[in-house]
């Protein structure tokens, strides 16, 4: 039986750019780049070497700690390139991919047919298995522990976020599978959030699973805001998560027995030409989508591999995470304003406070949002209720995010650091006056965490 959830508190950002919905380009890379970085928790070491070849789901790194646990190609072809940065450490493996692509056969399976362990050892050897988030901590799942709860989030809320709908609506076949086969690595139940901010869902037939509407602003769509009022996460629990990218891959894997991370990306932002979707796959340069960039200048414009609030920016030089299905172009706001903040018109720029009298001009919809950050760091002397306008979480967000700063694990586990991952709290980030990186101390606090709970 479903649950239906609004969440009052969130904020909606107005920002240009949204992607029309329509495919404008299928973009088969020339070079590939597997990344070790876009798997928290993952200690890459190399199965491959520069001219080996590849197939579609080879393997192409191991885990240190657990060599079960593999990062395999999204394509054929050959290894053309080991990146290392400091103290070698590595980058990327970068795949000169094939004309004509070749897989690896893994054999369809019916996954209601198979028991844990079977499930479990299909999705190990595909490669898809440090695609799931465990949590606390966002780390790779470890396939041996079995999780209380899985959590699947089917929207996303985020600015210019790519609709769901049209991303995977047509592969309800593969996403079925996929529940069906989490369903069976987990002691408790596979909870779907569905998307209730207008019309039904089309996943809204999912069957193994536990189904839950949420209604309301970003971050209502965050599977860790989900998380925290279906069944929060306390001490010594763990659940996992998986995106929406993530179930298709896992029910394309038992259902055509093949590594199929191929997906739609929507190319957002104000400095967009033409904002619309791609189809292509995760590790693709940023250089494959020159065509909506027109003519700006590399130094005035930031690639983000993601959304505005939480994504990494990657430059044209970067490629699209594994975990992403959403580019955002921005321009670098480095031009100074005359009288900055003490010139209370500002028709152009977005207040959450309305500070300026853009909010009196109703047909001003969206805005062409830059990178400027209007301001530089102050003390961090705001009082909770201020963030907490914008975080529908039962926690505290200042005071956590001020453990984290002091590295205080105490106070850490008081106030929250089980339920978050930096996402979440990227709102609070948005809003804040003080310019401070929220997120990034999130991100010091769980790090410390893994530290010091190993």
């Amino acid at each position: 039986m479903s649950q239906n959830f609004v969440l009052k508190k969130g904020l909606n950002i107005p920002i240009a750019g949204e992607a029309a919905l329509r495919v404008s380009k299928t973009i088969a890379p020339g070079i590939v780049a597997v990344q070790p970085t876009d798997f928290k928790g993952f200690l890459p070491r190399l199965l491959v070497k520069e001219g080996d070849p590849v197939l579609c789901g080879s393997p192409v790194m191991a885990d240190k700690k657990n060599a079960d646990i593999l990062v395999t190609s999204p394509v054929s072809g050959k290894v053309k390139e080991i990146v290392r940065g400091e103290k070698r450490k590595l980058l990327a493996v970068l795949v000169e991919a094939d004309a004509k692509q070749q897989c690896v056969d893994f054999g369809v399976k019916d996954a209601a047919k198979l028991d844990a362990g079977q499930v479990r050892q299909a999705i190990l050897q595909s490669g898809l298995f440090p695609w799931l988030v465990q949590r606390p901590y966002g780390i790779i799942a470890d396939p041996d522990v079995r999780p209380r709860d899985i959590f699947i989030s089917t929207f996303s809320t985020a600015p210019l976020a790519a609709d769901s709908k049209f991303c995977f609506g047509d592969e309800l076949k593969a996403a079925q599978a996929g529940v069906c086969a989490l369903s069976k690595l987990t002691d408790g139940k596979v909870h779907v959030a569905l998307d209730g901010n207008g019309g039904t869902s089309p996943f809204a037939g999912l069957q193994h699973c536990e189904l839950h509407v949420f209604q309301g602003k970003h971050p209502a769509g965050n599977v860790g805001v989900q998380i925290s009022h279906i069944a929060p996460i306390c001490k010594e629990e763990t659940v996992w998560t998986a995106s929406m990218t993530t179930l298709i891959a896992i029910g394309k894997l038992f259902t055509t027995g093949k590594y199929d991370v191929r997906r739609k990306v929507a190319v957002t932002g104000p400095m967009a030409v033409e904002p619309a979707y791609i189809e292509t796959v995760p590790g693709m340069p940023m250089k494959e989508i020159a065509f909506f960039c027109g003519n700006t200048a590399e130094e005035t414009l930031r690639v983000i591999s993601g959304d505005v609030l939480s994504g990494k920016t990657v430059g044209k030089e970067g490629y699209l995470g594994v975990f992403d299905n959403q580019i955002s172009l921005l321009h670098e706001g480095t031009e100074q304003e005359l009288l900055g903040w003490i010139n209370p018109i500002r028709a152009h720029q977005f207040s959450a406070d309305r500070s300026y009298f853009s909010w009196l001009m109703p047909e001003r919809k969206k805005y062409a949002m830059d990178t400027n950050l209007h301001g530089g760091p102050r003390a961090f002397l705001m009082n909770d209720g201020y963030y907490s306008r914008v975080l529908p979480m039962d926690i505290y967000p200042v005071y956590l995010a001020k453990a984290c700063l002091a590295g205080d694990i105490e106070k850490m586990e008081k106030f929250g650091i089980y339920e978050v991952l930096p996402e979440d709290l990227a709102t609070c980030e948005f809003v804040d006056p003080s310019k401070n990186n929220i997120q990034e101390m999130i991100e010091q606090g769980i790090d410390l965490m893994l530290k010091e709970m190993a």
